[in-house]
């Protein structure tokens, strides 16, 4: 009846110790284990808890769990300068992950923060020597993704050092100072209004050889269409003398007095028109054989 006691403290114990002494690593994480803050090596190699359930010893273990997943870091508003010796803000983001577990948790204690602000100090310095060998036009350009690659490889080479692979480095956008901004969209609208007036001026000068060239081909037509019209005047007044001449000549008498009709018609068309004439005048001639 004694024993049963002491039976049931053993499995208590044995029980609060397994407790203590189990942990589990997600499917998400790595962890290391510190035994009295050293890393815990097999065979002289840090050893990287892998996912499932796991034991240390109590007390005098512990155990850290890293995120094994890619992580992003934003960087905003980095002002650089360029090979054209031009500030510009840079917005960019990085894509990173833990490739050496046990080096990253030396380099920064495991602690995430501090990781982002040295990668973030690595990136801006190779932001830095990259936009110095570079121009804006470079920057923005179809360069861009080998500008990108360049510096993805060397920041991923500088980031090795904590333990860390940079998967990608990215410019999200680059703008210009304020201070900046002005001053160069002032320039650009001077350079687009004198491309803009050589412009006009090419078109004028091409507007006014049209009209010259215009005005010349309209006085040839004129002088041309003048010049036919005159002949054919000229051949219609003579076809028209023609059949006067041939008309006089077969009844001058008629003609004479066929012509003394149409005179006095067109005289006498107003009422109010008055004529002195003598009366034994060439005009009344007909009038006076009528008698």
């Amino acid at each position: 009846m004694n024993f049963k006691p002491n039976v049931w403290i053993v499995i208590a114990v044995v029980v609060f110790f397994l407790f203590l002494s189990a942990y589990t690593i997600k499917e998400t994480e790595r962890g290391l284990v510190l035994t009295l803050g050293r890393i815990v090596e097999d065979n002289g190699v840090a050893k990287v808890m892998q996912p499932g359930l796991h034991f240390k010893w109590p007390f005098i273990s512990s155990v850290v769990e890293f995120d094994n997943r890619i992580q992003t870091l934003d960087i905003e508003d980095s002002r650089i300068v360029t090979s054209e010796k031009k500030d510009v803000i840079v917005s960019s983001f990085v894509k990173w992950r833990i490739q050496d577990f046990p080096h990253f948790y030396k380099a920064t204690s495991g602690i995430f923060a501090r990781a982002d602000s040295l990668l973030e100090q690595k990136v801006n310095d190779g932001l830095r020597a990259q936009f110095g060998r570079s121009t804006i036009s470079e920057v923005v350009s179809e360069n861009r993704d080998e500008i990108m690659k360049s510096l993805s490889s060397e920041i991923n080479d500088s980031a090795q050092s904590l333990g860390i692979e940079v998967i990608d480095v990215r410019i999200k956008r680059i703008d210009l100072p304020d201070e900046v901004s002005v001053s160069v969209f002032e320039r650009m609208r001077a350079e687009r209004q004198q491309v803009a007036a050589e412009h006009r001026a090419d078109g004028e000068k091409v507007s006014e050889t049209i009209r010259a060239q215009a005005d010349e081909q309209v006085q040839i037509m004129l002088a041309t269409a003048e010049n036919e019209a005159r002949i054919i005047r000229g051949n219609a007044d003579a076809t028209v003398a023609g059949l006067y001449g041939t008309s006089y000549g077969q009844d001058p008498e008629f003609y004479a007095f066929y012509r003394s009709l149409n005179a006095y018609q067109n005289a006498f068309i107003d009422k109010n028109d008055v004529f002195v004439l003598s009366p034994d005048s060439e005009f009344f001639k007909y009038f006076n054989a009528a008698k």
